[in-house]
């Protein structure tokens, strides 16, 4: 914006700006012919008022608002408030009551592994046995574990004194001793559980279902 400064000299001045328009405030009640229905569980505001075929955004937008304060007017007036100060207001929302489809498909049958369906016919329980994994060492006077790290199952690895099977010790790599024989016969024992666990899991995937 230019501006004359009376000696017939123009002069550019400060650019006027258009005063902030006002924002109009919406009433906080709101009445619509069929009324609202809430599932407060949910945070959620069924309007079943019939919208117009050429609905417009700014339609929308106001449809909208006026559930949402519908909304906030019933969490008031009906939910118990716990907590209210300057940061907000904090209520216990009630039981949902509208039920919402799961997010996942339902899981597919699990088949039975070689071990599950021997111990089925066998009539072999799957509870845990009730002496747990502990057993007491009297020698130390405590509880061990009876297997893993300072298991009771690696106790004789570490006697002085180790008893020769005549048989194992020809069968010995060069190398190889008898103290160590009961080391190598733990190791290869896990070894062969797992090649085991990895053959029923091949095995139910070409049957077409995850084990």
């Amino acid at each position: 914006m230019e501006v004359d400064d009376g000696e017939g000299h123009m002069n550019e001045g400060v650019p006027i700006k258009n005063p902030p328009a006002q924002r109009t405030q919406l009433p906080v009640t709101v009445e619509k012919p069929i009324p609202y229905t809430f599932d407060l569980g949910n945070l959620l505001c069924n309007d079943t008022n019939p919208v117009p075929s050429q609905v417009t955004t700014t339609e929308i937008t106001a449809i909208s608002r006026d559930c949402a304060q519908a909304l906030l007017n019933q969490l008031l007036t009906t939910c118990n408030i716990t907590h209210s100060s300057t940061e907000g207001t904090l209520i216990n929302l009630p039981t949902p009551t509208t039920p919402i489809p799961r997010e996942k498909h339902l899981p597919t049958e699990k088949v039975e592994t070689k071990w599950e369906r021997f111990a089925r016919k066998k009539g072999i329980s799957k509870e845990p046995k009730s002496e747990g994994k502990m057993v007491y060492d009297e020698e130390k006077g405590d509880w061990v574990p009876k297997w893993g790290f300072k298991g009771r199952n690696k106790a004789s690895e570490k006697d002085w004194l180790v008893e020769v099977d005549e048989k194992k010790e020809s069968e010995l790599q060069p190398g190889q001793t008898v103290r160590g024989l009961g080391r190598r016969e733990r190791v290869e024992k896990v070894k062969r559980n797992e090649r085991r666990q990895k053959a029923n899991e091949r095995s139910a995937r070409r049957n077409g279902l995850s084990p």
